[in-house]
């Protein structure tokens, strides 16, 4: 009961007419956001990070959730009209969905993605809720040694899943490592690594290089090597957007499957909203009595993936405020703004600032009505925004990322760390090394490091305090099994179909 108290007085925070604002800026900012191919949500917000410093860090965090929850949203509009993914999360919504609108039935598409979005948000942010708090309680057992190896883990499981090259993942975290350990020590008080700039006595700026990481090095990719104009034709919106019976009798179940398979998922390490979407799309693919027409239109096709893709984005933030682990690049920049704003992430949060966490929960769900409230009716509107010439687009966020940036601190010195950080975003996306691994190396680098000293101080330099506890040695075992266990799947998968083979055979 005390959970649903804190919640309601969430509400009364969230409800004022000032954070009411924030969020419909944010969930209508990230829905456009979504809808414009190649500018994501992790982009937006780190963008906007040095702008809401100055302010208060309840108004920011509503801001921030509405444009996550909108930009997950958003890119199933371009995936439905034009075929063309906004968000990575949106592929498989652009399978049926775009067969759906060559069809004439892109309002029922875009109608059942907008429900599906609703109905999934919903639940899972009630989920996140509840959950959270339980969560929190077992973290509070946690020692030096248990979060050592809950960054391991995170480390881990980040390097393995983000990305399709476990050796570019580890080498994008070592860059984030060492870009963390730049600065003082905090216990010896050493310089390390800063090559006598005393700019680099307090370390890089996370701002600044979350800015230059995504929205920087995303301008500068965009721009050298620009995407066709149009690599399919944008079908038309015709008649009033909604859903028939028969639609809502095949969507309903597509959207409670998709809830529940996005939530945990999204919750893992690494987890993101990709993995749910594609389960979810095979499940109902699985299950329906219609599979001849999935990839020719079939409605079930969006409402499952569109709810798990929402469902998976409340479950992303599972971790983010209970443990401080970030399980995504958006979810990296927003605990960034958390340390940004002199605030500690992990359980403790909870318990050191419950206006923020709860607030920020309800403007949730406040931001999950006003998705529903204003895409239906403003789908056409979304739609034509896809006609904005990428060029000016890509000049008014390298302009704004400047002077964000050159306005917190109006030091030359971190412009330049910019547009460093921005051609090495550039290169990263050019040689396909993910970005998230390098922010999730910087934020848990310098905590894994503390961890790590005091639990050998603890244990008087024994080593053995990392597998004597059952909690980290799971934690460790864990981590190992997400760095190596793919690898280790895809070497004996053939191996083991010749084995079932030559076993059928002899049978």
């Amino acid at each position: 009961m005390d959970t649903f108290n804190q919640l309601l007085h969430g509400f009364w925070i969230a409800a004022t007419p000032v954070n009411l604002l924030w969020s419909l800026l944010g969930v209508t900012l990230g829905t456009a956001i979504g809808v414009l191919p190649g500018i994501g949500p992790s982009a937006t917000i780190a963008l906007l990070l040095p702008l809401t410093f100055q302010g208060d860090p309840i108004s920011a965090f509503i801001l921030f959730g509405g444009i996550y929850y909108g930009a997950m949203y958003g890119g199933s509009t371009t995936s439905i009209l034009l075929n063309m993914p906004g968000e990575s999360t949106s592929l498989m919504t652009a399978i049926d969905g775009y067969q759906m609108a060559r069809k004439g039935r892109a309002a029922a598409a875009l109608a059942t993605a907008a429900i599906g979005s609703f109905v999934a948000g919903t639940i899972a942010t009630i989920a996140l809720t509840f959950v959270a708090p339980v969560i929190v309680s077992f973290a509070l057992k946690f020692g030096p040694a248990e979060y050592f190896m809950l960054a391991v883990l995170a480390f881990s499981t980040t390097t393995a899943l983000v990305g399709r090259s476990i050796t570019r993942g580890l080498a994008s975290l070592a860059i984030g490592i060492l870009a963390g350990f730049v600065g003082l020590d905090l216990q010896t008080g050493q310089a390390r690594m800063t090559f006598g700039a005393m700019e680099l006595l307090d370390g890089f700026s996370l701002s600044t290089i979350s800015v230059g990481l995504f929205a920087v090095g995303e301008v500068f990719h965009l721009a050298l090597h620009p995407q066709p104009e149009e690599h399919s034709t944008t079908q038309p919106i015709s008649g009033k957007i909604g859903m028939t019976r028969e639609d809502l009798s095949r969507s309903w179940r597509p959207w409670l499957r998709g809830t529940f398979i996005g939530f945990p998922l999204g919750a893992l390490p690494a987890g993101g909203g990709e993995i749910p979407t594609f389960i979810s799309y095979f499940v109902e693919k699985t299950f329906s009595r219609r599979r001849h027409e999935f990839g020719h239109g079939a409605i079930e096709g969006v409402a499952g993936p569109e709810a798990a893709n929402n469902a998976s984005t409340a479950g992303v933030l599972l971790p983010l405020l209970t443990l401080g682990l970030p399980t995504s690049a958006t979810a990296a920049i927003m605990l960034s703004a958390l340390q940004g704003y002199g605030l500690k992430p992990g359980p403790f949060l909870l318990q050191d600032q419950p206006d923020l966490v709860w607030s920020f929960v309800a403007s949730l769900l406040i931001g999950n009505f006003f998705l529903l409230v204003l895409n239906l009716p403003l789908a056409r509107v979304w739609a034509r925004m896809l006609t904005i010439p990428q060029p000016p687009l890509l000049a008014a966020i390298l302009v704004l990322s400047t002077i964000s940036t050159y306005a917190i601190s109006q030091s030359a010195f971190d412009l330049v760390v910019l547009y460093a950080f921005g051609v090495l975003g550039y290169f990263m996306r050019r040689l396909d090394f993910p970005q998230t691994p390098l922010i999730v190396g910087m934020i848990l680098g310098p905590m894994a490091e503390q961890q790590f000293r005091r639990a050998m101080a603890i244990s008087q330099g024994d080593l053995g305090v990392f597998v004597s506890h059952s909690l980290s040695l799971s934690l460790l075992i864990m981590a190992l099994l997400a760095l190596f266990g793919p690898p280790m799947v895809r070497i004996l998968h053939p191996f083991a179909r010749q084995t079932f083979e030559k076993i059928g055979t002899a049978a």
